[in-house]
């Protein structure tokens, strides 16, 4: 599979790591180069600098042959416009953003783009530790 991942923070550096380490081929871009320090040691994916906004940068990573697009920065306006450039633009047919609002989260589903937020998903677990339901 291939995957771009852009942003390098502690989940997609972790993601893009996991991944590389199951053969799949990933490309991990990121605004800042000191970003890619947090990639493990084995990573022998490419590590990109560069805006996941900018339609030219989306091209020189190979958006066009990418299977999956995951926007994984901590700005959920860039996490979604991204997302959509890769689905609606590119034909890339899964797009997985990370939204920090969930009431946002809920409108972007509806946009046909995948979401996580790790808002609902840790509130939920918090819960279940809490209750044991």
């Amino acid at each position: 599979m291939h995957v771009l991942i852009m942003g390098c923070g502690r989940v997609g550096g972790a993601l893009a790591t996991t991944l590389d380490r199951e053969g799949h081929n990933v490309t991990v871009l990121d605004v800042d180069e000191r970003a890619f320090r947090r990639l493990g040691a084995g990573y022998q994916g490419k590590r990109m600098v560069g805006n996941g906004i900018d339609q030219d940068v989306l091209r020189r990573n190979g958006i066009e042959g990418m299977d999956v697009f995951v926007a994984a920065t901590q700005g959920d306006n860039r996490n979604i416009m991204s997302c959509q450039i890769a689905k609606h633009i590119f034909g890339v047919k899964k797009a997985v953003c990370r939204i920090y609002d969930p009431i946002r989260e809920e409108i972007f589903n509806e946009l046909g783009i995948e979401t996580i937020s790790p808002t609902k998903v840790g509130a939920a677990l918090l819960h279940e530790r809490i209750t044991g339901s």
